[in-house]
């Protein structure tokens, strides 16, 4: 069994700074690629970035500048901190493991967190 647990959101206002987590357990191993997604009310999800294995990061252009993600391997912690953000950036935003194998076999797949939600108001 494998989970995946996000947390730091809230209520922030703008031009503020908030740190997300993406916490993963469970029988895993091998994680190549973590995103962190988006959906604003009403919206399509989007590719907010992503982080590789090797700690290399990409970015959407809406948030380059202001976003980083970086992980923490002894933790099984990726982060997503956001400086300056601004009303646009109101959503409830998901960690999502791309590729991993379960412990114990060849198999690889994915999984979604559960979303926490992001907004930005004053």
């Amino acid at each position: 069994q494998v989970q995946v647990v996000e947390s730091g959101g809230g209520l922030v206002q703008p031009g503020g700074s908030l740190r997300l987590s993406c916490a993963a357990s469970g029988t895993f191993d091998s994680i190549l690629e973590v995103d962190w997604y988006r959906q604003a009310s009403g919206k399509e999800r989007e590719l907010v970035g992503s982080i590789n294995l090797t700690g290399g990061t990409d970015y959407a252009d809406s948030v380059k500048g202001r976003f980083t993600i970086s992980g923490d391997n002894a933790k099984n912690t990726v982060y997503l901190q956001m400086n300056n953000v601004n009303p646009e950036d109101t959503a409830v935003y998901y960690c999502y493991l791309a590729s991993y194998r379960l412990r114990g076999t060849s198999r690889r797949t994915n999984i979604w967190g559960q979303g926490t939600q992001v907004t930005v108001s004053l």
